[in-house]
């Protein structure tokens, strides 16, 4: 009889021979694909790139340059191989095909706090789990968030009227901390008081748990989880989280009471209904067989929701302001827009109105195209294939550099200039659909891009109905930070005047 240890040895010299033979079937596999270098046995390229996430997304946008005329190269991050993808014929390949829809090796660190969610599940699960969340994105269902976000983004303009005409300041969190309470009035139906309350444990938890996550990608040697619960950083990442799920569980459990309640109570106080959440479809949302989300999945998507729905958005928003308040002729036409749909009216805004802001929205995209909030994300190979004539092996990451994406001067010219007019109708025609994917394309896109675009549209026409922006940065100083979400290092720094009507 063998003994325990023996067997246990067994194992681990068998896992090490596999993964051992993976990796070189790789490296060989890989080896005619371009790539920077040097590179070494199993760490690949890690010590060519800096630790901190604006020199390193700086490194990587310097390559995509360096390696414009190719249609990709590789490099490695310790023994995990991936190809960088910037042209958009290179990237439909990949996303169009349905058989790459999984996320690459990094999203397995976003595990712990969303689980496998619409973000990080794979397979069949994926395609179980979209197709019953798809009607809750629905156009007539998103209206009736107008709401939430009207109220909120005038809780924004109170705040930053304080601020009008007193010289600089820094909107980023103003506009961060508006998002999220939007996205937590729409996900969950709760009220956390963001902008009034922004030292809220919760707050706090959301914003250190996406840096952590970010720098674990970066480091192999975090990468194991024995290894990274060992030190602070992984402790912290564990504080943090039982903050996060503890708070989206209270949540969930409330709402499901309510629900159980209002639907036993059909002649209770109507007046006194809550407005609908996303969470609530997820309460009642059901299969073709009728099987019904558990508690936790459902707190999947929540959890999901409130990563993704917040922080991208609010980027989104921020960089947008920074190109209004660098560019005071695309400014007024958008407020000559908004005079046109508004007039000199304070009320709210409504679907209608959003329909006639075309050039807001062109203005948004541009911003997007010049700042995605998300700069890339990644997707694993999962059986061989061919790209461009190189040979990928199944196992592969695919890294699409969404910044360098849209700057390519064949569907942008001169790409580095602020022109809202590119997306105007006749001037996307011939574009390459793959050219312009802030919410990136394919079966995978992203479900939530109306919700956004809509958030974005109504916060942007208050503060321009109430404000001139005036930038007080230049382009080259906003250093942006490409981790999870593209982030400048400094914030965003403007001055408000009140506007005469």
């Amino acid at each position: 009889m063998f003994s325990g240890e023996t067997v246990a040895s067994c194992h681990l010299l068998l896992n090490i021979s596999r993964l051992l033979k993976d990796y070189v079937h790789k490296w060989r596999e890989l080896k005619p694909v371009p790539g920077i270098s040097p590179t070494y046995p199993f760490l690949g390229n890690t010590l060519n790139f800096k630790s901190n996430g604006r020199d390193f997304f700086c490194q990587v946008v310097g390559y995509t340059k360096e390696f414009w005329n190719s249609p990709l190269f590789k490099l490695w991050i310790g023994p995990v191989p991936f190809l960088i993808l910037y042209h958009a014929e290179t990237i439909e390949t990949v996303l169009s095909n349905p058989v790459h829809m999984d996320k690459a090796y990094a999203y397995k660190f976003l595990h712990p706090w969303l689980g496998t969610g619409l973000l990080t599940s794979t397979g069949d699960k994926w395609r179980h789990r979209r197709k019953m969340l798809t009607p809750t994105f629905h156009f007539s269902i998103l209206t009736e968030f107008l709401e939430v976000m009207n109220e909120q983004a005038e809780v924004l303009i109170e705040k930053l009227e304080k601020q009008a005409g007193k010289g600089p300041l820094n909107c980023f969190n103003h506009i961060t901390l508006c998002a999220l309470d939007i996205i937590c009035e729409t996900a969950m139906g709760k009220k956390i008081y963001a902008q009034s309350n922004h030292d809220s444990e919760y707050v706090r938890s959301v914003y250190r748990m996406s840096d952590i996550i970010t720098r674990r990608q970066r480091m192999p040697w975090y990468w194991p989880d024995f290894v990274y619960n060992y030190f602070g950083e992984g402790r912290e990442h564990n504080r943090s989280l039982k903050i996060l799920h503890s708070f989206t569980e209270s949540v969930i459990n409330e709402r499901a009471e309510y629900i159980t309640y209002v639907e036993s109570d059909s002649e209770s106080d109507q007046g006194m209904r809550k407005r609908r959440a996303f969470l609530d479809m997820l309460l009642k949302t059901a299969d073709e067989d009728g099987k019904k989300l558990t508690h936790k999945d459902i707190q999947e998507e929540v959890d999901t929701f409130m990563f993704e729905g917040h922080d991208t958005t609010a980027a989104a928003m921020n960089w947008a302001i920074h190109l209004l308040g660098s560019h005071p002729e695309v400014q007024k036409k958008a407020q000559q827009e908004l005079f046109e749909v508004f007039g000199e009216s304070e009320r709210p805004i409504n679907t209608e109105d959003l329909k006639k802001l075309r050039y807001l929205e062109c203005v948004i995209k541009e911003s997007l195209r010049l700042f995605p909030s998300v700069p890339f994300f990644a997707r694993t190979i999962c059986e061989d294939t061919q790209i461009s004539g190189y040979k990928i092996p199944k196992g592969a990451n695919v890294i699409v550099i969404t910044y360098a994406l849209h700057r390519d001067p064949r569907f942008f010219p001169d790409p580095e200039e602020f022109r809202p007019e590119r997306f105007l109708p006749e001037n996307c025609v011939g574009r390459h659909p793959y050219a312009f994917i802030p919410f990136s394309a394919g079966l995978r896109n992203c479900i939530g891009q109306r919700f956004a675009i809509m958030e974005e549209k109504v916060v942007l026409a208050f503060i321009l109905r109430y404000f001139n922006i005036v930038a007080c940065q230049k382009r080259e100083e906003l250093r942006p930070l490409g981790e999870l979400v593209l982030r400048p290092e400094q914030g965003i720094w403007i001055t408000l005047e009140r506007r005469k009507h």
